[in-house]
This record gives structure tokens, sequence and C-alpha cells, in this order.
């Protein structure tokens, strides 16, 4: 067996996904231009104080950066491995604007409207970010300039590009891609690709 035939068998993916190697720009729409100064990162609904918490992109990052390194799993079935994630950790983001005792969902909120909900405990995992950076590099705008989040352990699409805030909710709802037929979890170790998969409590009625 030669060397990278090696390498490559040590790599773990989930069920039915490939590994890729660069990394393919995928996305519905078209890609947003970004203007600095009417740029905002929002925290909103279900807050422990009620008021909706803001950054401007100059604040957002100043805000304590940190890194990760994780794989990504688009459910287009490729696999990108242990790229390193730079950003923003999602519980900075908790800890200073923390959610209500009731919230259990987040819906995170992107250009044109677009949405992903995550469960609570989904978004506050160590490895969820932010992302500002790949690799030491900043984002380009097709990849998600200025800021993308990163779910390591869910599908891609649940880490949507172009994130402008997040909304903490105390009840489930479905967000872009959900309501269009795919999986409400998006576990890609169980390969919850698509809503027919769903068992009951895994999500809302479609």
């Amino acid at each position: 067996m030669g060397q990278s035939e090696s390498r490559k068998g040590e790599i773990e993916l989930p069920p039915g996904q490939r590994l890729q190697r660069g990394w393919p720009v995928t996305h519905y729409g078209p890609v947003p231009k970004f203007r600095p100064e009417r740029w905002e990162f929002r925290v909103f609904g279900a807050t422990a104080d009620g008021d909706k918490h803001c950054w401007t992109h100059e604040e957002f990052t100043a805000l304590p950066y940190t890194t990760v390194v994780a794989d990504l799993h688009c459910v287009t079935k490729y696999s990108m491995p242990g790229a390193e994630w730079g950003g923003v950790s999602a519980r900075t983001v908790l800890e200073l604007a923390p959610p209500a005792p009731e919230a259990t969902h987040v819906m995170v909120w992107a250009e044109y409207g677009y949405s992903s909900n995550l469960r609570l405990s989904d978004f506050t995992a160590e490895q969820t970010i932010f992302a500002t950076h790949k690799d030491g590099e900043l984002l380009t705008a097709e990849h998600g300039f200025p800021v993308r989040l990163v779910v390591p352990h869910l599908y891609a699409w649940k880490g949507p590009k172009w994130v402008r805030g997040v909304e903490y909710m105390t009840a489930d709802r479905r967000g872009f891609w959900e309501e269009r037929g795919y999986h409400n979890v998006g576990d890609p170790w169980r390969e919850q690709r698509y809503s027919y998969q769903e068992e009951p409590g895994e999500g809302p009625e479609l």
C-alpha cells in the first residue's frame, strides 16, 4: 500500500461521503456584496435580558479570536478533513448575549433571508464557530466572507455563509433547506440527509 493510500485509510468519513481535495463552492443564489458600513451582527429573540444585541463589523472582528481544527461534511457527499477554522466561538456570542432559560433552539440568519435552525445543544458545542478565516487566510466572498458558521458535527448546510445574526427560540422552527426537504437535524454520522428520514421528535411538522 502506498503512503497516500495509507494516509487516506486513516481518515474516517461519515457514511456515503467521499474525500475531497480542495474546497468546492456550493451555495444557493448570488454572492452578496459586502458593505462594511451597513453590516451588523445581531442576536435577538429569546435573550436573557429581552434586548437585541448588535455588533458592527469592526466590533465583531475585535471579539476574541479562536481556532478549531475540524472536518466539513457537505450533504452533496464530499468531506473536507482537517481544516483550521478561525473566528469567534459560538460560546463567546452566548456569553456576551446569553439566551433566556427557556430557549431550546436557534435560527441562524444570513443574507437574502436565508436561515438554518439548530438545537441549542448543537449551537453551544465546543467546535461551533463563526468563521472569518480558513487555514489562516480570510474567507473569500464565495466561501462566506465576512462570516460563516461552521458546525463540524453536522452537515455543512447547517452552517450558513454570510451570517448576519442569531435568533434564540423557545420552540423549533424549520430553516430554508429544512422547509425544502432536508433533515431537520442533519447528523452526517447518522446520514440524516432528508426530511423523510426523520424519526418522531426530530423536527416540527412539515
